[in-house]
């Protein structure tokens, strides 16, 4: 079982927030995670994974480019995708700079995938995802691992 943890990371935030989430999927047995930016990640990668989180920097209110470039480029292994865990995570420059309608922007190629979305736990925020200003703090970053630890438990329990 794989969950793979993809983002597009411009200034290094959305990548330290990657690996907070990272630190939670490994937190569960039986589970291995695999954490790309999305220029490295292969239609293998994607297909192959049982769970996927992805992030991006707030961009105009939505997901990077390059994010959004990949949903594209993959569309072939849609119907591979169905059932598969979603989740979604988010940075921005400023406290009120978009981080929700980025997510939702994710979450929305998620379910035309064909996957099970989830956010956070309720231990967590209980929201859209993880998210953050600038770089992640302590609270975010144990928030970041709730979020791995819950999408790779899942994953366990639907392959299991």
């Amino acid at each position: 079982m794989q969950v793979l943890i993809m983002y597009f990371s411009q200034t290094g935030n959305t990548k330290k927030l990657a690996e907070a989430i990272a630190a939670g999927v490994e937190r569960v047995e039986g589970v291995s995670c695999l954490t790309k930016p999305v220029q490295e990640v292969t239609t293998d990668d994607f297909a192959s994974s049982d769970g996927i989180i992805a992030g991006s920097p707030v961009y105009f209110g939505t997901m990077a480019a390059e994010l959004k470039e990949l949903f594209d480029k993959f569309i072939g292994v849609r119907r591979k995708m169905e059932s598969k865990i979603g989740a979604a995570f988010a940075t921005s420059a400023d406290p009120s700079g978009g981080k929700e309608t980025t997510m939702m922007s994710i979450i929305q190629a998620f379910l035309i995938y064909g996957m099970i979305i989830v956010g956070d736990p309720l231990s967590a925020t209980g929201h859209y995802g993880v998210a953050c200003t600038g770089a992640p703090d302590k609270k975010t970053a144990d928030n970041a691992a709730k979020l791995g630890e819950r999408v790779a438990s899942l994953v366990k329990k639907l392959k299991g």
